[in-house]
This record gives C-alpha cells, sequence and structure tokens, in this order.
C-alpha cells in the first residue's frame, strides 16, 4: 500500500478536538479550607474527524501519540490558567484528568468563571488540541488499521502526534453544542436567539427545507430554548456501579434513537453517528443536511475537493504562469481547460463553500454582504489553502529566480535538519609521505582538523489578499502581486545576508592569515596573474602562517568582482588577446595567457555603499565551492526556494492570508579557499 506522508502546515499545526468536561467539587470538613474542584475530560473514540483546515477526514494514531502534563486553560487563552492535569490515553480514548489549581474564590483568577458557572448549570465544552508530527494520506480505494478499526481511503493519519493544551470552551465545535449554548444564552437575556439565526448556528439555512423540516426544527427549538441546563457537578459518594448501570441503559437509548431517525435511507450517517458517539440532536441534524436540495455546481459538474490538481493547473492557466505545460501532466491541462476554463479565485470560494454546505444559488458571486459566510464555509472542508499555497508557489519561484543569484556560483550549498548549530570539519595534515626505508616501516604522519560552523534561521513576511481582490476576483493580486513581492523579497533578503556575511572579512582575508590577501593588483593581465601566484601558495597548516604546512593543491576557478568591473572581467576570461598598455618594465601583452580559466562572477552587493567592506576595485580569487569553500549558505530540509502558505484571516477581518518563509543560514568557511585582491 502506498502512502504519501507529508509535513503538517501551519494551518494544520493542531487539532482541535471537542470533548465533554465535568467538575468535581471536593467536599471539605468543617473548618478546613475549601478543596480545589477537580476535573475530568474526555475526547475522541479513535474514529474519523472532520476538522477545519484539513482537506480528508482525520483519525489520530492513539499508539503513537505523546501525552504528559497537560496545561488546562479557558478559551486556549495561555494568559488564563486554570488548571494542570495528566492525560491517558487508551486504545481509542483521550483522558485528561486533574486539579482546578486557580483561585476559584476569587473573582479575578480564570478559574473563578469556569467553577462558578459550573456549580450553576453551565454545561462546558472542552478543546483538546493534538499537533501531529506527521500526516500521513491513505489514497482513495485503500485501507488503513489504526486504533483497533479499519478505514477507508482517502483519509489522513495524523501519526507521532503530541497533545497539547486543553481549554475550556464555552461554545463548542459541534452545531449541536452551539445550538444548546446559544439558546442558553437566549434564555438569560445575554442574546437574542431568533429562529433563523438558530438555524444558521447548525449550517442551515430556512430557504432550504421542507415545511415538514421546518415543523420538526421549530418544535425541538422551542424545547431547547425553554428547557432548563442540568448541572455538572458531581455529588460526591456517587455509586459507581449505579452510574455505569445508567451509562449504558443511556448508550442503548442513544443507538436505538440513532438507528430510527436515520432509518434504511442513512445507513453511513447512522454507522458514524453510533460509531463516533454523536448525539441523536447532531444526527438528525446530519440526517436533515443530507436530504435537502443540492445546492448548484459552480462552472463545473466536477467535485472541486476530486479535483485539487486540475483546480490548481486552472488557476494557473487562468493567471497566465510562463510554461505551463512543463508543470502539469497532458492530461490535467487538457481537464482544466475543458471543465474550468477562466477559473478564478471567486469560482474557487464557492464551490468550496458550496461542498461545504453554504447554499450557492445561481449566479451568485462574492460581496461584501456574503464574504465572511463563504470565507468561513470554503476553508473548512477541502484544501482550499492548499490549492492556493501551490499556486502562489509556482509564480513565486518565478519572481525568486528573477533576483541576482551570484552567491550560488561560489559559495557551498548545504541542508540541515534543524535549527541547531552544525559544525562540519577538515582534516589537515603535517608531515606527508615518507619513503620507506629498508626495514619496511612506515612512519607515522600527523593529523590535526579544522571546524566550520552554520545555522539555519527562519526568515518571514506576511501578506493579504484583501475583500476588494476578492470581490474583483482579481487572480494578479495573488500571482503578481502579492505572491511576486513575496519571492522577490525573499530573494532579496537571502541576497543581504549573504553578501553583509562575505564582505565582513577584515579578520577572514589578512597577510598574517595563510597568506590570502594580494595588494596593489589591480584587475588587469599583470594583477591577476599576481593574484593567481599567490593563491597557488596558500598551505595548510594549524598555525596560519603562510610559511608553514603543505600547499593546499586546489586550482583557482571563479573571479569574483563588482559589477564596476564586470567588463573587464569578461575579457580576461574570454578575450584571446587584451589590448593593456605597457609600463616602463613590461612590453604590451600579445596574448592573454587567463582565457578560459578563471570564471567571472560580479554582483552589485560588492560595490554596495550600505554593506561594510564594499569597495568598486577589490576582487576575488576564489576555489570551486564543492573542493573548498570560502563561504556556506544552509537550507532546512535543502528547501532551496521560499515557502507560500494561504489561509483564512482572522474573523475581525475579510481576506485570505498570504505568508511567506525561508529557512537557511550563512556563515564563512575555508580561509584558504581564495584570495581577496586589492588595486
Amino acid at each position: 500500500m502506498w502512502r504519501k506522508k507529508t509535513k503538517p502546515t501551519d494551518a494544520q499545526s493542531n487539532m482541535k478536538i471537542e470533548g465533554e468536561a465535568s467538575i468535581v467539587a471536593q467536599a471539605s470538613a468543617d473548618g478546613e479550607a475549601p478543596k480545589q474542584p477537580t476535573f475530568v475530560i474526555k475526547a475522541y473514540n479513535g474514529g474519523l474527524l472532520n476538522l477545519s483546515g484539513f482537506y480528508r477526514p482525520v483519525v489520530i494514531d492513539l499508539k503513537t501519540l505523546r501525552a504528559g502534563r497537560v496545561t488546562v486553560l479557558r478559551d486556549h487563552d495561555s494568559r488564563q490558567i486554570v488548571g494542570q492535569g495528566e492525560a491517558e490515553i487508551a486504545e481509542r480514548t483521550i483522558t485528561v484528568t486533574g486539579k482546578i489549581t486557580g483561585d476559584h474564590t476569587d473573582k479575578d483568577d480564570p478559574a473563578h468563571g469556569v467553577v462558578a458557572h459550573s456549580k450553576n448549570g453551565f454545561v462546558w465544552a472542552a478543546s483538546v488540541g493534538v499537533m501531529p508530527g506527521r500526516l500521513e494520506l491513505v489514497e482513495s480505494g485503500q485501507k488503513v488499521t489504526v486504533n483497533g478499526q479499519s478505514f477507508n481511503g482517502p483519509i489522513l493519519v495524523a501519526r507521532n502526534g503530541r497533545l497539547g493544551e486543553v481549554s475550556f470552551v464555552g461554545m463548542g465545535a459541534d452545531e449541536s453544542a452551539n445550538a444548546k449554548v446559544a439558546a442558553n444564552a437566549a434564555n438569560t437575556g445575554d442574546m437574542e436567539m431568533k429562529f433563523e439565526a438558530w438555524l444558521q448556528a447548525m449550517g442551515l439555512a430556512l430557504a432550504d427545507l421542507s415545511e415538514d423540516q421546518v415543523e420538526k426544527l421549530q418544535a425541538k427549538y422551542k424545547t431547547e430554548t425553554t428547557e432548563e441546563a442540568q448541572p455538572i457537578v458531581a455529588e460526591q459518594g456517587e455509586d459507581p456501579i449505579e452510574k455505569r448501570r445508567v451509562e449504558a441503559a443511556a448508550e442503548e437509548t442513544r443507538i436505538a434513537s440513532i438507528q430510527k431517525l436515520c432509518g434504511n435511507e442513512h445507513s453511513e450517517i447512522c454507522a458514524q453517528a453510533i460509531r463516533d458517539g454523536w448525539t441523536t440532536e447532531k444526527t438528525e441534524l446530519e440526517v436533515i443536511k443530507a436530504s435537502r436540495p443540492q445546492a448548484p455546481n459552480v462552472h463545473s459538474s466536477q467535485p472541486v475537493d476530486a479535483q485539487p490538481l486540475v483546480i490548481e493547473a486552472a488557476l494557473c492557466m487562468t493567471a497566465g504562469l510562463r510554461e505551463v505545460e512543463k508543470q502539469y501532466p497532458e492530461k490535467v491541462l487538457q481537464a482544466a481547460h475543458t471543465g474550468f476554463r477562466n477559473y478564478g479565485i471567486q469560482q474557487l470560494l464557492l464551490a468550496a463553500a458550496a461542498d461545504a454546505g453554504y447554499a450557492v444559488r445561481a449566479g451568485e458571486r462574492i460581496h461584501k454582504g456574503n464574504i465572511r459566510q463563504i470565507l468561513t464555509a470554503a476553508f473548512s472542508t477541502i484544501d482550499v489553502g492548499g490549492i492556493l499555497s501551490n499556486v502562489a508557489n509556482k509564480f513565486l519561484l518565478q519572481s525568486f529566480n528573477y533576483v541576482e543569484s551570484a552567491w550560488r556560483q561560489i559559495a557551498r550549498v548545504g541542508s540541515v535538519s534543524d535549527f541547531k548549530t552544525i559544525t562540519s570539519y577538515r582534516l589537515v595534515g603535517g608531515g606527508g609521505y615518507q619513503k620507506v626505508g629498508a626495514d619496511g616501516e612506515i612512519k607515522h604522519g600527523q593529523l590535526g582538523e579544522e571546524s566550520y560552523s552554520n545555522k539555519a534561521e527562519t526568515y518571514a513576511e506576511m501578506l493579504a489578499l484583501t475583500r476588494n481582490d476578492i470581490i474583483n476576483d482579481d487572480m494578479s493580486a495573488l500571482t503578481t502581486g502579492a505572491v511576486s513581492k513575496l519571492g522577490r523579497d525573499a530573494a532579496l533578503k537571502l541576497n543581504e545576508v549573504f553578501w553583509t556575511e562575505f564582505m565582513d572579512n577584515a579578520a577572514f582575508f589578512h597577510n598574517g592569515n595563510f597568506g590570502n590577501v594580494v595588494t596593489d593588483a589591480a584587475l588587469s593581465i599583470a594583477g591577476l596573474s599576481k593574484a593567481v601566484k599567490a593563491f597557488y601558495k596558500l598551505k595548510d597548516g594549524p598555525s596560519g602562517k603562510p610559511t608553514t604546512g603543505n600547499f593546499i593543491g586546489s586550482t583557482p576557478a571563479k573571479l569574483l568582482v563588482p559589477v564596476d568591473l564586470e567588463i573587464e572581467a569578461g575579457l580576461l576570461y574570454s578575450a584571446a588577446m587584451v589590448n593593456e598598455a605597457a609600463t616602463a618594465d613590461k612590453p604590451a601583452p600579445a596574448d592573454n595567457p587567463h582565457r578560459g580559466k578563471y570564471q567571472p562572477v560580479a554582483s552589485r552587493y560588492l560595490s554596495d555603499p550600505n554593506i561594510t567592506g564594499h569597495s568598486t576595485s577589490t576582487y576575488y580569487l576564489l576555489a570551486d565551492p564543492r573542493d573548498l569553500a570560502a563561504i556556506e549558505v544552509v537550507f532546512l530540509d535543502g528547501q532551496e526556494v521560499p515557502t507560500v502558505e494561504t489561509a483564512d484571516v482572522d474573523f475581525n477581518r475579510l481576506g485570505i492570508q498570504i505568508r511567506g518563509y525561508h529557512d537557511f543560514g550563512v556563515n564563512k568557511q575555508d580561509q584558504k579557499a581564495g584570495v581577496k585582491v586589492t588595486a
């Protein structure tokens, strides 16, 4: 079975799983200080999860899930610490038990509100965060066994995860929990919950429902907006056997109700509801959704989540990606041309929103009145962010490559696996080969080592597609606007870091250091000849003196010059004869002895006044970096170009956020890899 392993994006870095929370008040003896309440949070049943930001259902591999001491917060706010607990991971469940550590008697303490509301009957939901180590895609038609259960693809399996913080939240993630909390709030006068708004909280639109469905839901609405919430404070001394009996009876009642609701028409919903522990309310909502009229397709009869590569190709074709035929197979391009011609951002978002249950009407476009609802729906199901990110990365590569990359010709390029400082070594020797005498004894040589360090850092930038860009369906705002800027900015930052490091070389190149500085040698046949001689005299040896050690044995290969000397360097490399003036002690040279020997590399940064050490006349003669490198660039996991990711923006803004990031490090390496030449 082939399964694709992927790294989770930042949008997928934390899986929020809703759980059940209960708080137990601890009785204390007369005269004793009040005991701290305890809590139990139960989450997950080992089955499939439909999570925001993931383009496929997710199952979390509990065998590889790591957990330990868990911090408990309120509403995922790190400033509102409520308590601390320990996590227990069973074959199909995650249970967190612990103690409310805050002062629940102090009104200013976050724990006070949690405990006080619980005592008064408020039903807290819990949000358990799981950070996946890696995501494994199980393709359609394949099967996988996880948590003692068998699942059919396409799904994502989250492996090697880590349990993060847990939060008490006032409004749960699933629709039934949202509806109950909203209804309770209406009872207390905190907000007015009308029937249509109640439907919207559950993802339903009044216009899509039949008269029979409306009648059933109105009855349910009246019940939920008038019934009293039951306290979640357990009484001390409860009989555990009686509790299990009651729970078993409740489970049998739940299963029977689900089977009655689903009948013979919705067997898949029935199976999932029983397996995943759905309430009867949630099951009824899913049945209503499944039986309501389907939203019209947008520009295509093919479901958008089944055609991510075709959609991606269509967007690239609409935006005018150069040489798009080299990026996608011919069949994909043909499908994009046939089914998704002139496909833009609006069509993608509307189709994704329709797949999520948003009622897209024929001819509807995104406007200021519906943009928030459409963005919320679109980013809740298929991988809209992934599709846009892939498109953006292709355009980013174009703009990234347009910027000067002279650094690549003189630097050794390496890969690192993390952000720790790495150290590389080069062996240096003394003594060398000796003639073996008549006694056959081989003399021992001497070995030393030189070390060089480097470290990757992260550089990033955030931009956004505004709601105007989306309403105007402006693909260029994504591809040649924001993304082009991210690509150019990444390349410019890499150049800035690289040349700032390289040009800060007063201690790296100096006369007492291996003889790697040549003076009074302006770029000419004579000057370059002087530099070549100095290069060939470079020696190994721990003392760093030009007169000790063995010759390094390397050959000069690169002639690095500022753009002010680019023409002269080009002539010295390609011309058979160079017209230079005669001097008092030398006639004008007839032939060019350096023709075809030292590849010229020109960079504007060598003479940039903003960089320390800049000069219009200083140049460098360097070894091939694959042999000896004067400077090194390392990239995290070998990713040499920046990455672009897209996601829905925060609630208080309207648009799509786009971020680019690049992980790399630059550091000087071997001082014997070249010579610095001044006029």
